[in-house]
C-alpha cells in the first residue's frame, strides 16, 4: 500500500480528535481489534448517544470503518486513511497505554454481548 501524506491541517484535525481521553482510548482499542458500539458504552460506563458522538467525530476524520451485523455495529480503523499509519506510533509513545487499554478490554468482555 502507498504511504498516503497528510498536511498540516490535518495533522491538527488528528490530533484534536485524539485530544480526548475516551476517543484516544477508543482508537488504542480499535488499534487491538474490531469493537462493537456496546464494548464502548460498557467499558467507558457512557450511554450509546455520547458513545455515537465521539464515534461521530472519528468517523467525520475517516478514521474508523462500520460494520452492521443484525443489531450490532463494529468498528474498526480504516486502513485507506491519511493517519492509519501514524496512529500505532502515536499509541505507542503513551505510557502504560498498553495496560489501560487490557483493563478495558477486560473489564467490557461479556458473553452476552454482540
Amino acid at each position: 500500500m502507498e504511504k498516503i501524506k497528510m498536511n498540516i491541517g490535518q495533522a491538527a484535525d488528528l490530533f484534536k480528535i485524539m485530544g480526548d481521553r475516551t476517543r484516544l482510548s477508543m482508537i488504542a482499542m480499535m488499534n487491538r481489534r474490531e469493537c462493537c458500539v456496546c464494548d464502548f458504552t460498557e467499558c467507558f460506563q457512557m450511554s450509546q448517544p455520547a458513545v455515537s458522538q465521539h464515534l461521530k467525530k472519528l468517523r467525520t476524520l475517516g478514521l474508523i470503518n462500520e460494520r452492521k451485523e443484525g443489531y450490532w455495529t463494529y468498528l474498526s480503523l480504516n486502513e485507506d486513511s491519511p493517519f492509519y499509519e501514524m496512529i500505532p506510533e502515536l499509541i505507542a509513545v503513551i505510557p502504560d497505554i498498553d495496560a489501560h487499554i487490557s483493563s478495558l478490554i477486560t473489564s467490557c468482555s461479556r458473553e452476552d454481548c454482540c
